[in-house]
């Protein structure tokens, strides 16, 4: 069989794992940033507390995604929980960093002026710090995305969604009939999505970062 014929003959399965396996890394994505942004808040003002958020991120990378995964199967089980679990820390990183350093970046005089205005450390906070720092964190975010692409496929050791399933079983299967079409359709997969995210992540972009920000 062909790999177009494989292709056209598990099309459905394979739409279903590619769902998924955009599915998994939006929501975590969506986690990670949410904590990211929310750490990074917390402590940018400090260069210690800045730092050590930087460090303590970067040290969860440290561990290979396989292993974390295995760690996590007798706490929690096989499936979804230590796929989230996984990406949601490993996507914390470059949001984290992106985020620090945005907001150590806002021009100072800029903050001043709006203290000067009357705005409360909240509302300097959400209408002038963090749109001055979303190009950096935007940045940080995609970053992160293309890295939970790849990490992802790795939760099909799990019982995970998407489409590292195919991948696995191609590996498993190596030397029958059908065994490179499926390690390619879920590369090839997981290549396409992490193109789609990225033109999508551009487009939000345009839409959200002013022109001038931008130049």
């Amino acid at each position: 069989m062909s790999f177009w014929e494989y292709l056209v003959s598990r099309h459905q399965q394979l739409l279903t794992d590619a769902y998924q396996h955009a599915s998994a890394v939006f929501q975590c994505m969506v986690i990670a940033t949410a904590l990211g942004v929310a750490l990074s808040v917390l402590t940018y003002r400090s260069m210690w507390a800045g730092n050590l958020a930087i460090l303590s991120t970067a040290s969860l990378l440290t561990v290979p995604s396989l292993a974390a995964i295995g760690l996590l199967i007798p706490l929690v089980g096989l499936g979804v929980p230590p796929t989230v679990i996984t990406l949601t820390l490993y996507g914390l990183l470059p949001v984290v960093r992106n985020a620090v350093v945005g907001l150590r970046g806002v021009d100072p005089s800029l903050v001043d002026a709006a203290t000067g205005i009357g705005m409360s450390r909240a509302a300097r906070l959400l209408r002038v710090e963090l749109p001055l720092a979303w190009p950096p964190i935007l940045t940080g975010i995609r970053v992160s995305t293309q890295m939970l692409m790849g990490i992802a496929a790795v939760a099909a050791y799990a019982s995970g969604p998407g489409l590292g399933n195919e991948i696995f079983r191609g590996i498993a299967s190596l030397g029958s009939a059908n065994a490179i079409n499926q390690v390619l359709a879920g590369t090839i997969g997981i290549v396409i999505l992490a193109l789609l995210f990225d033109a999508a992540y551009v487009l939000l972009g345009r839409l959200t970062i002013p022109r001038g920000i931008r130049v």
